[in-house]
């Protein structure tokens, strides 16, 4: 397969784990547990004071020092404003540590129940939260991390998907016709008549854990963009069932913040960023051992079979009126 990027995580022995945790002066008591990620690589264990925590060794080459340290002052900002995040622990006065040419965090390690997409009460909290989160963006952009684009979505996944050589020889022609049909209609609907601010990035159910109220986590692909962006992937069902979560959510959020919601166009147009986004992701990750194993079927023919029926169900999609709040005439 075709390569992407020289990150690699194959030096990460428990020994070097160790050892990085040394430095920050918090020795581990307890072997590390590996958490469910896939972009970095994420540990629990049991310090020597009983104290249990979570450390995150970032992936090479994805961001800069400043990108990361852009993250976690958000995070922090966050959590000075009594809003539920997992913020990294300053060590030192230092959030990023370095060792042996990896960076890491370290976090509390909180854990929580599976958030409820359909529980109508959490979806008001997780709203009520979110406007909390966008006044806080709202103060400024960051200015090392990226803004939602056509450009980082869409266009540069294009030339990885080309590159690779994953896609059947009998489905290029029709996977590429079909998925430049979907790129010509996002470009139809995508506009950036709107103020960036910053974001969560990546806000869908599996990224909020509840205890006693929402705990909003892993700010990894936090950016500037649009404040739907931070809305769309809560929503789910068939279209009245996601008009209903979106005035629950939209009702709280504006007791904090204001919601353009001439935004809500952006929403399909998102979803098909996001969609070709995804196939790229996991095109350029392969060589990581851990992404052959999480996602043996990214390399069958009948995945890339359903890729062609889903651009036509986007496009149709995207075709479509709007999610709107306000009555249809």
């Amino acid at each position: 397969m075709t390569q992407h990027n020289g990150f690699s995580f194959a030096d990460l022995s428990p020994d070097l784990l160790l050892d990085a945790l040394d430095t920050t002066g918090i020795r581990a008591e307890s072997g590390l547990l590996a958490l469910n990620s896939y972009e970095n690589r994420v540990y629990q264990f049991t310090a020597e004071d009983g104290a249990r925590y979570v450390t995150k060794f970032y992936r090479p080459q994805r961001w800069t020092d400043a990108q990361i340290a852009e993250e976690h002052q958000f995070t922090l900002e966050l959590a000075e404003q009594e809003i539920p995040v997992a913020a990294p622990i300053a060590i030192n006065g230092q959030t990023l540590h370095h060792h042996n040419g990896h960076r890491f965090a370290l976090f509390p390690s909180l854990g929580g129940r599976q958030f409820e997409v359909d529980n109508f009460d959490q979806l008001e909290w997780v709203g009520r939260f979110l406007g909390r989160i966008h006044r806080v963006g709202q103060q400024q952009p960051f200015a090392d991390r990226p803004t939602v684009s056509m450009e980082e979505y869409v266009y540069q996944p294009r030339q990885v998907l080309e590159q690779a050589e994953f896609i059947p020889e009998h489905l290029k022609t029709v996977f590429f016709a079909d998925l430049d049909m979907l790129i010509n209609e996002l470009e139809q609907h995508w506009h950036t008549h709107w103020q960036p601010i910053r974001l969560h990035g990546d806000c869908h159910p599996g990224n909020i854990l509840w205890r006693d109220g929402p705990l909003f986590v892993d700010l990894d692909d936090a950016r500037n963009g649009p404040a739907v962006q931070d809305l769309w992937m809560l929503l789910n069902g068939e279209r009245h069932d996601q008009i209903a979560q979106l005035d629950t959510i939209l009702e709280a959020y504006s007791e904090f913040a204001d919601f353009d919601q001439s935004q809500l166009k952006l929403i399909e147009p998102l979803r098909g960023l996001r969609m070709v986004h995804y196939m790229a992701w996991l095109a350029r990750r392969w060589q990581d051992p851990a992404f052959p194993q999480a996602f043996p079927w990214f390399a069958d023919a009948k995945y890339w079979e359903g890729q062609v029926l889903a651009f036509k169900e986007q496009l149709a999609a995207l075709h479509e009126p709007s999610l709107s709040l306000m009555p249809q005439w």
